[in-house]
């Protein structure tokens, strides 16, 4: 290899590495300001600048929530924002969730995954528009019914945390105001709290399968985390009304680029079983 050959490849691995160190920060942020894991943009950003498909995007996705979550949960318990016992019976769930999905990620074809993924991006949208949570703090009561609750959905949590590199905040912020009566960022730092061990436990599974990218999720957490504390920050800066109409503007931009970019993946798979 010449000296000029080895130049442009240490260009070449700066930039990836710039890329997913901005694909981290985005996620780290919205992870921070909204409670969620980050992977609702972080997969299509995998997919559109660092080249993955849409497994090895979820999976990759999923391990850098990984330091993001725990970071992020640290700040809203520093400010009293955690309800502990909620997240453990949610956790539970999770854990078992994340297991099944982590399966099923490597099973479904892709283009199930695909718009499967955009079909999610879409009711969370439509969701942030209808629902505004408020500020006011509630807290939550325990009794058999609420607890079984808890974990079913975790279980649901923990499925799409496998299946799409989520971290499941997507349920779980809403699920945690409308039917558990928590503030909106009680319900965030809980939500992050819950996908410390669900995100840990799916990229386990990941790993042992082989379909994701370990040099990627890390650089993407490392900058991931470093982001959260601003967005935490945000959060706190926001009003409930603010923070549901931004994030459900960045869902539609996610689930259009997406859809654009799965019908595109359809024409070229036709093209290549006609060839």
């Amino acid at each position: 290899m010449t000296s000029a050959d080895s130049s442009a490849a240490a260009a070449e691995r700066r930039a990836s590495w710039l890329r997913l160190a901005l694909i981290g920060a985005v996620g780290g942020l919205l992870s921070g300001a909204f409670g969620v894991g980050g992977g609702i943009l972080m997969v299509p950003l995998f997919v559109t600048f660092a080249g993955m498909d849409q497994r090895r995007a979820s999976a990759t996705s999923l391990a850098a929530i990984v330091p993001t979550a725990i970071v992020g949960s640290i700040v809203y318990f520093a400010n009293g924002e955690v309800a502990l016992i909620p997240a453990l019976f949610v956790a539970a769930g999770g854990i078992i969730g994340s297991w099944i999905g982590a399966r099923l990620l490597r099973r479904l074809p892709l283009g199930w995954l695909r718009w499967m993924f955009i079909a999610l991006l879409v009711a969370v949208a439509i969701r942030m528009l209808l629902v505004v949570p408020e500020r006011a703090v509630a807290g939550v009561e325990l009794d058999a019914l609420t607890i079984i609750g808890m974990v079913a959905l975790g279980l649901v949590i923990g499925v799409a945390s496998g299946l799409f590199g989520i971290g499941g905040g997507l349920v779980m912020v809403p699920a945690f105001i409308l039917f558990f009566g928590m503030s909106d960022l009680v319900a965030k730092g809980t939500s992050l709290a819950v996908m410390i061990p669900t995100a840990i436990s799916g990229t386990v599974t990941n790993a042992r399968g082989g379909v994701v990218d370990l040099r990627a999720g890390i650089i993407a957490g490392i900058a991931a985390t470093v982001a959260s504390f601003g967005g935490v920050a945000i959060a706190h800066l926001m009003s409930p009304e603010w923070s549901n109409w931004l994030f459900a503007a960045l869902v539609v931009i996610a689930a259009v680029q997406l859809s654009v970019r799965a019908i595109r993946m359809q024409k070229k798979e036709r093209s290549e079983r006609v060839a």
